[in-house]
C-alpha cells in the first residue's frame, strides 16, 4: 500500500495569510481591552462619587494609530493621574508648606482661580475682595472666616454692600466660614484600578481568539 502526499495551493501565500490574521485578530483584540478597560475605569470613577469629570480625563490610545500589528498595544491613562492614584491608594494628604490644609466650604468652592484652577484662600481673596481671617480652635480645626460678608443666590460667599447702620455693622452682614484647616487629610479608598486592568488583561487571549477565527471566515 502505497500513500502520496502533497500541498494544494502556494504555502507561501497561506503562510502570509495566516501572518495577516494573526495581525488583525492581536490588533482588534488590544483595543477591544483597551476601550472596556478605559469604559470600566470611567464606570468606576462615576460610581464612587468622583464625577464625570475626572472620569472623562481616563483616555485610551492604541499602537499602531492605524493599521494592523501583531504587536499591538493599548495605553489607558489619565491627565489626572496624580488624583486618581490618591484615591486609588487612599493617600494620606500634608500641606507643602507644613502648615494647614486648606479645604474650601460650600460658600468658597464654586470660585475658580485663572485657568480653571481650584480656589485657593489667596484666589478667594482676589475673587471676592474680602479678607480673611484666621479663627484658631483649641483641639479643634482652624477656620478662614470673611467678616462682613453675605452667601449669594449660588450659595457662595460674596462682598455685602449697603448701608451701615449707625453702629457700623451692614444689615444682613454674616461671618462666613470659606476654608476649614487641618494639618492633614486621608483620602478614602475609593477605587481598585488594578482589579479592573488584571480582569481585562485576562480576557485578552479570549478576545484574540476570538477575532481570529472572525478574520478566518471573513
Amino acid at each position: 500500500m502505497r500513500f502520496d502526499f502533497g500541498s494544494t495551493g502556494d504555502p507561501e501565500a497561506m503562510m502570509e495569510a495566516e501572518v495577516r490574521s494573526a495581525e488583525v485578530a492581536v490588533t482588534r483584540g488590544v483595543r477591544a481591552a483597551g476601550a472596556g478597560l478605559k469604559a470600566q475605569w470611567r464606570a468606576d470613577v462615576i460610581g464612587s462619587g468622583l464625577g464625570k469629570r475626572l472620569a472623562n480625563s481616563i483616555r485610551a490610545r492604541n499602537y499602531p494609530g492605524t493599521g494592523e500589528s501583531i504587536g499591538a498595544a493599548s495605553l489607558v491613562f489619565s491627565n489626572a493621574s496624580e488624583i486618581l492614584d490618591a484615591h486609588d491608594r487612599g493617600s494620606l494628604i500634608r500641606s507643602k508648606n507644613g502648615f494647614w490644609l486648606a479645604i474650601p466650604t460650600e460658600a468658597a468652592a464654586r470660585l475658580r482661580g485663572a485657568g480653571n484652577k481650584r480656589v485657593t484662600p489667596h484666589i478667594f481673596e482676589q475673587r471676592t475682595g474680602l479678607r480673611l481671617r484666621f479663627v484658631y480652635r483649641p483641639g479643634k480645626s482652624g477656620l478662614l472666616v470673611a467678616d462682613q460678608a453675605r452667601v449669594n443666590t449660588k450659595g457662595t460667599a460674596a462682598m455685602k454692600r449697603g448701608r451701615r447702620r449707625k453702629d457700623g455693622i451692614l444689615t444682613g452682614e454674616a461671618n462666613v466660614v470659606a476654608f476649614i484647616l487641618v494639618p492633614q487629610v486621608r483620602l478614602r479608598k475609593r477605587l481598585d484600578l488594578n482589579k479592573a486592568a488584571t480582569a481585562w488583561s485576562e480576557r485578552l487571549p479570549g478576545l484574540i481568539v476570538d477575532n481570529w477565527k472572525e478574520s478566518g471566515r471573513a
